[in-house]
């Protein structure tokens, strides 16, 4: 597998469709994207969006990178920290700054 492929067989992080009839994020057009290479990130939540997502940052100074992520597995609010991989937010980081 390269860095942007899945187990699944799909190259961009998606998993070939809408689920749960939600727009599915955008492609990777790096060769690892932030949020799909092999380690979770901290990103903060900065906007939350209907069915479960979020518009996060992620990154520092000028490799600042804003990304729509899942939230729907953690309990997010804007501001908090969550910790990102695959484009989904699997913990809520406290006292964490990004």
């Amino acid at each position: 597998m390269t860095g942007r492929e899945r187990a699944d067989g799909t190259a961009d992080g998606t998993a070939g469709g809408a689920a749960g009839g939600r727009t599915p994020p955008e492609p990777c057009h790096e060769e690892v994207c932030l949020t799909c290479s092999d380690e979770a990130v901290p990103a903060r939540v900065v906007r939350l969006l209907d069915a479960g997502l979020a518009v996060a940052e992620a990154g520092r100074g000028a490799g600042r990178e804003t990304v729509e992520i899942s939230v729907a597995l953690v309990d997010a609010q804007v501001g908090d920290v969550v910790l990102v991989h695959a484009r989904e937010a699997i913990a809520v980081l406290r006292g964490v700054d990004t």
